[in-house]
């Protein structure tokens, strides 16, 4: 776009080779891209003709968390839950990971046993164990070992289910224009006069 000015004239000309498709998409990268929100040209239009481009989606906070553990708590603004799900998720995953860890030796412990000899004795930290009790320690292991996955995949889903509600809850009005208020009445009934009562008044 060049600007030009003829002599004596201090008006200045706009070159007129300026693409219309241009313009078109300048306007529309604003309508759609803007965050203020679109209100209506029409001075007698109701509030709720006013439309937010961006709005807060439960569904992307959701995803995210499923994606990044803690991802839609940041969406969501929550950022304390954050260090929250991830010590939960790496303390858990560490006694998951160490438990497995025992389990795998004691059941290496027992197959070697009980190939060799079923009435010897096999060292393990400087314990002895016998065949039964090689069999009882991979169990009592394994069984706690589960049990830490579970409760890693639990939090897990928290983490998701709390995102997924934070963000419900996000646009939420608790501000204090909400209120109950209760006073006494009497109505008129037919042929039995005022009858005293109460009212009970919620403003929005």
């Amino acid at each position: 776009m060049k600007l030009f000015q003829k002599p004596g004239n201090k008006k200045v000309k706009v070159n007129r080779n300026i693409p219309l498709w241009g313009m078109f998409f300048v306007f529309l990268y604003i309508m759609v891209w803007s965050p203020v929100p679109l209100k209506a040209q029409s001075s007698n239009a109701q509030p709720d003709t006013v439309s937010k481009v961006k709005k807060h989606s439960p569904k992307l906070a959701t995803l995210l968390s499923a994606v990044i553990p803690g991802a839609g708590q940041a969406y969501n603004k929550k950022y304390w839950k954050i260090p929250i799900i991830y010590v939960g998720l790496g303390a858990l995953g560490y006694m998951a990971n160490r438990n497995n860890g025992h389990y795998n030796d004691f059941k290496k412990a027992y197959s070697e046993l009980y190939t060799a000899n079923k009435d010897s004795t096999y060292m393990i930290d400087g314990v002895a164990f016998t065949l039964n009790g090689l069999d009882a320690g991979k169990n009592y292991y394994r069984r706690y070992r589960d049990l830490y996955v579970i409760f890693t995949a639990g939090l897990y889903l928290l983490n998701i289910v709390d995102a997924n509600v934070d963000a419900h809850l996000f646009d939420f009005d608790i501000s204090d224009n909400i209120s109950l208020r209760i006073t006494p009445s009497a109505d008129e009934y037919w042929m039995a006069g005022p009858v005293p009562g109460i009212k009970i008044n919620i403003s929005f």
